[in-house]
């Protein structure tokens, strides 16, 4: 009964990880809906110590399927491209209007393109145009340097962080 149940636990473990993952995401959001802004940075950041580490735990427990992959990827829409736009729309772009909600929405757009185009390769080793979860994270940590930065600044770090996750570059995966 034991063994069943380890097993069990074992099968179900990565996607158990992936649904922190999106968690985070999700309190993240409501951080920012809340205001709640640095609590909304670090949910982020604890998302992406999640998605790290859960398909290596798929890896190593020879659980990988493709509902984890669809799984993963739901997650990482919400993690990595709707919260921190969300967060830095709140904090940064949103006093430049509709121009601000367009290269938001942008990037949210180019993020689930670029993990639509993901689930459908095969993988080969590499990454084809920038992750969503380190486009994410650059995005999230640029929270700690408005102080120093122009506001402008944001709206050109939106669309290249949306051109490089669409972009067909090459980058090995680590």
């Amino acid at each position: 009964m034991v063994d069943t149940t380890v097993k069990k636990m074992k099968s179900h473990l990565a996607n158990l990880i992936t649904i922190g993952n999106l968690s985070f995401g999700g309190a993240s959001i409501m951080a920012t809906i809340n205001e709640s802004y640095e609590y909304s940075v670090l949910f982020i950041f604890i998302a992406a110590l999640l998605d790290r580490y859960d398909g290596k735990v798929a890896r190593k427990y020879n659980q990988e399927s493709a509902l984890g992959k669809q799984l993963d990827s739901m997650s990482d829409i919400i993690s990595f491209g709707v919260a921190p736009a969300l967060l830095m729309y709140e904090v940064v772009v949103s006093q430049f209007g509709t121009v601000g909600m367009v290269v938001t929405v942008m990037y949210m757009a180019c993020g689930a393109f670029r993990l639509a185009r993901f689930n459908i390769t095969e993988s080969n080793g590499f990454f084809t145009g920038l992750p969503i979860t380190a486009a994410g994270a650059i995005l999230t940590a640029s929270f700690f340097f408005i102080s120093i930065l122009s506001t402008v600044f944001y709206m050109f770090l939106f669309p290249i962080l949306s051109i490089l996750m669409i972009s067909t570059f090459s980058l090995k995966k680590v």
